[in-house]
């Protein structure tokens, strides 16, 4: 079975990306993927990978799995595709700490999900105290919905699992139709009010509410971003605590 979260709650940390170069501890792990470890607490957590998004490309986990060797833990992977690398996907799932969810395609990622039942299966792992998290797609699945390139350009996504009933965005600075694209969204109630993330930071939420967010360098925040009653939008910036510093 799995160890909950050391505090006891459920974590979801959602990362708006790692950019060109992740900021990085000594042993050359992101910061960001330390951070999730230190939530999950113990000497090696047992870390899940999953890439559906880039439809299980092959090189994207040897990516994952060269940028966890400086964690002491203990990692697996997941494949749905061309069918599930493990007989028992649920099982497998639900003995983790940490479950991690790679970029791409959202659309496409919760539609297999669903196929195979993991939409399910996720919900009891947030249920359970595994920390769950991701970046971009893998970020944006934890929430109601958010901005998502899936169709081949920026539009609106709102098909994601709802453990956090927000929206997300990623990428805010270094995708420049993100920021104008969301807050027109959320404007005009396409999507619901919710946060954004720069490129090295992420949201925390604890218990299905933001705790803070976190950034691997200087000048990188999140944003809440609110639709008031008249339509109007709201960005406020959530100054994030400076990981490794």
């Amino acid at each position: 079975m799995c160890r909950v979260a050391r505090d006891g709650r459920r974590h979801v940390l959602a990362m708006g990306g790692f950019g060109a170069v992740p900021g990085t501890d000594a042993n050359g792990v992101p910061l960001l993927v330390r951070c999730a470890a230190d939530l999950a607490g113990g000497d090696a957590p047992r870390i899940c990978l999953l890439n559906t998004a880039m439809g299980d490309e092959p090189g994207g986990f040897l990516r994952s799995y060269s940028a966890l060797a400086g964690l002491p833990s203990r990692v697996s992977h997941l494949q749905l595709f061309p069918m599930p690398s493990a007989p028992d996907p649920a099982a497998l799932l639900l003995s983790q700490d940490i479950i991690f969810v790679g970029g791409g395609s959202v659309a496409n990622m919760l539609a297999v999900w669903r196929v195979h039942g993991l939409d399910q299966i996720m919900r009891q792992a947030w249920e359970a105290g595994i920390v769950l998290c991701g970046v971009s797609a893998g970020a944006i699945c934890w929430f109601a919905g958010g901005t998502t390139d899936s169709f081949g350009e920026l539009r609106p996504f709102t098909g994601g699992l709802g453990f956090l009933d927000c929206s997300y965005s990623p990428h805010y600075d270094s995708e420049p139709g993100r920021r104008p694209l969301y807050q027109k969204l959320v404007g005009e109630g396409s999507l619901p009010s919710g946060i954004a993330c720069d490129d090295g930071t992420a949201a925390h939420f604890i218990d299905g509410e933001l705790a803070e967010a976190v950034t691997d360098r200087a000048g990188a925040a999140g944003y809440r971003v609110e639709r008031d009653g008249d339509g109007a939008v709201t960005e406020t910036v959530i100054e994030p605590r400076l990981l490794g510093a």
